[in-house]
């Protein structure tokens, strides 16, 4: 893979859109608007700042949030989806879980494909790939027919038992287009070939309602590049944690809803290796909402069981939980009398009152603003009309509320932001088994280090670290991110009764399409990398484990991954049965294109911390002002240390420093902050 010369990332967010490039070790930063009716126009804008000339750029690599807000939205493609006969309802019927369980008016999500759209066909195929019945070709013709009347943009295909022999499916697409209906299909058996029928049809759906939308997207954007005379091929950031091809990502559109979160998760997971951390836990706090996410050994906890707005996606992610508490979250009092933060967001268009913008409603940065947090002068990146006036106005009918002043208010909000977020961090760690105590936190986003150090000592996490390039780090994952393709296959088998041989060559064809893969995307045979993994349960559960495999599958192997998953149930549910006979649900396969992170270079500063004190100001805390000097994170010595309370303005966030806590800077430039726990 050539990736010489420049390395650009973008990663686009609710408020803003990061740029950040690395060229012989430096590193340049750039945040520009984001543009929601249009992203593309808001990428293309921060290109064409770039810090370097455009033939020099031998890679670019791009987290969207284009999937994310059209499922969100619900604004995707008119898709139709065919099924086998007398399973349409599947998508209706969903799972038994309610939405709300003490509301008796709760609704389950609307289904992606409509009910008018939805097409059973006569096929069956047994749980182990047996044929039952045969594909009834004159009806998939005659639903070809149906389809071309209704003028649908897209077709999900989703049979029963489809990953065990998927041949009926790839029949289906193949009869579609002979009939000549051109419009994008979307095969279960490519998209999530695994057991549970309401999950692999949501996906398919998704995907296939998805296609058009990141296609035109891709489209435009790849097009606009490639006019400004950047020809490097662009990768896109999966849920998974690893950069896809653009091309990849216009057909499985699904893999990338978590697309910025991985990214950051990634920046984050690289920042703390750098400094010997490999637990830790993320968060990633923006415009809109708060990622929060747990990494264990460093490396990202996976999961296969998330939600994107009201929809479960079970295709492989990092294990990221979201809050709606970002830096534009709307506060304000309910019917009740009580103070709400989010999850309405003033967004990028108008953004907070303190933007200039045009924003009248009071939101999280506007409180900073009030406490004295943040500096309406400096803290944008373009000269606007800053009206702290009209800040103070719109935080009045909150005072009222609560009973006290406009600054009492502005407090409140962050209290109740704080606690939102940290119930999120208690659902990555406590939840899961996991002490806080023993982790680090890395906060990162425009707003997250403003939070960090208040919420990592309400839970007693011993260290904050605040990466140097904290509000785009998100866009500087996308550079140390491995180019990862995930394969799996549900093959539902009591594990006594599973052929090594067969195991092998499940594994074998899984390697060979990673292969495949990873070649159109230039990684030789030297940087590729293959994890086996397989999900197994005890018989009779409805829930599994995944457990690693190693390269060699023999009868004594077998034996020991049984016991890996033993161990694996214990240490997650706090017993295990290995008298219970265990069950094979799922094999899995990672392929990894290994990419070698650039170095990038830190000035070595010497001084004093005091010379890097641009101003003294009031800044409250818990209800009290305190002289705190405001640093110049720019100018802080290498290995300077300081006390807080402080506030140290960067060029793209703003680290607050509580009073009884100590920060110092480290030899990547990171900010490291102390609450005073021991790790």
């Amino acid at each position: 893979m050539d990736d010489t010369g420049t390395r650009a990332g973008v990663d686009v967010g609710g408020t803003f859109t990061d740029l950040v490039t690395v060229r012989d070790g430096r590193v340049s930063v750039d945040k520009t608007p984001s543009t929601p009716s249009a992203p593309e126009e808001g990428v293309l804008t921060g290109l064409d700042g770039l810090d370097a000339p455009f033939g020099e750029v031998g890679f670019l690599g791009h987290g969207t949030t284009v999937a994310t807000n059209a499922v969100l939205e619900g604004e995707w493609a008119d898709t139709a989806l065919v099924t086998t006969a007398g399973f349409s309802d599947a998508p209706e019927i969903g799972r038994q879980h309610r939405p709300d369980i003490y509301d008796f008016a709760a609704e389950k999500p609307t289904p992606v494909v409509e009910r008018d759209r939805r097409y059973g066909v006569p096929e069956r195929v047994d749980e182990r790939g047996e044929v039952l019945e045969p594909l009834d070709e004159d009806a998939v013709r005659a639903v070809a027919a149906d389809l071309r009347e209704a003028g649908v943009e897209s077709v999900a295909v989703s049979l029963l038992f489809s990953f065990e022999r998927p041949d009926h499916e790839r029949r289906v697409r193949d009869l579609l287009r002979d009939e000549g209906l051109d419009v994008s299909v979307s095969l279960s058996a490519d998209v999530l070939p695994e057991i549970r029928e309401y999950e692999r049809t949501l996906a398919t759906s998704l995907n296939a309602a998805l296609k058009p939308v990141m296609d035109e997207y891709l489209g435009a954007l790849s097009e606009g590049a490639a006019g400004m005379g950047l020809d490097t091929p662009l990768r896109v950031m999966g849920s998974n944690g690893g950069l896809m091809a653009a091309e990849a990502a216009r057909e499985r559109p699904v893999n990338t809803l978590l697309s910025g979160p991985a990214a950051g998760v990634r920046g984050a997971t690289h920042v703390a290796g750098r400094r010997g951390i490999s637990d830790l836990i993320t968060m990633d706090m923006g415009g809109t909402s708060c990622d929060v996410s747990l990494v264990r050994d460093g490396e990202p906890l996976v999961t296969t069981d998330t939600e994107v707005g009201d929809y479960p996606v079970s295709v492989p992610t990092v294990d990221v939980h979201t809050v709606g508490a970002g830096g534009g979250s709307i506060a304000a009092v309910d019917a009740g009398g009580a103070l709400r933060v989010g999850p309405q967001s003033a967004g990028a268009e108008p953004g907070p009152i303190c933007y200039g913008r045009g924003g009248t409603e009071p939101t999280i940065t506007d409180a900073h603003l009030l406490l004295g947090r943040i500096d309406p002068t400096g803290f944008l990146p373009e000269a606007l009309d800053r009206d702290a006036p009209a800040v103070r106005r719109a935080f009045e009918p909150l005072a009222d509320a609560v009973g006290g002043s406009v600054e009492d208010a502005a407090a409140g909000v962050l209290d109740v932001a704080n606690a939102n977020m940290e119930r999120a961090l208690r659902v990555v760690s406590v939840e899961r088994g996991y002490d806080p105590r023993e982790f680090a936190l890395v906060a990162f986003g425009g707003a997250g280090p403003l939070h960090a150090a208040a919420l990592a000592d309400a839970l007693e996490v011993p260290e904050v670290v605040v990466p140097r390039a904290a509000g785009v780090l998100s866009a500087l994952g996308l550079l140390i991110s491995d180019v990862t393709y995930d394969y799996s296959s549900s093959m539902v088998r009591r594990w006594g009764e599973v052929s090594p041989a067969t195991l092998e060559s499940t594994f074998a064809g899984f390697e060979r399409e990673g292969r495949e893969e990873l070649a159109a995307a230039g990684h030789d045979e030297a940087a590729r990398r293959f994890e086996r993994a397989v999900d197994l349960r005890y018989a009779g559960q409805s829930f599994d484990l995944s457990v690693p495999v190693g390269d060699d599958v023999g009868p004594g192997d077998l034996d020991a991954v049984a016991e890996r998953f033993h161990e694996a149930h214990e240490r997650r549910y706090g017993h295990a049965y290995r008298e219970e006979p265990v069950e094979l649900v799922t094999v899995r396969l990672r392929a990894r294109g290994v990419v070698e992170p650039p170095e990038l270079s830190v000035e070595d500063r010497a001084g004093d911390p005091a010379d890097a004190v641009a101003e003294t100001r009031d800044v409250l805390f818990h209800g009290d002002p305190h002289d705190t000097p405001v640093y110049d994170r720019e100018r802080l010595p290498t290995d300077a240390a300081f006390d807080g309370p402080a506030v140290v303005e960067g060029a793209e966030s703003t680290v607050v420093v509580h009073p009884g806590q100590r920060a110092r800077v480290d030899g990547d430039a990171n900010l490291v902050v102390s609450t005073g726990g021991e790790r």
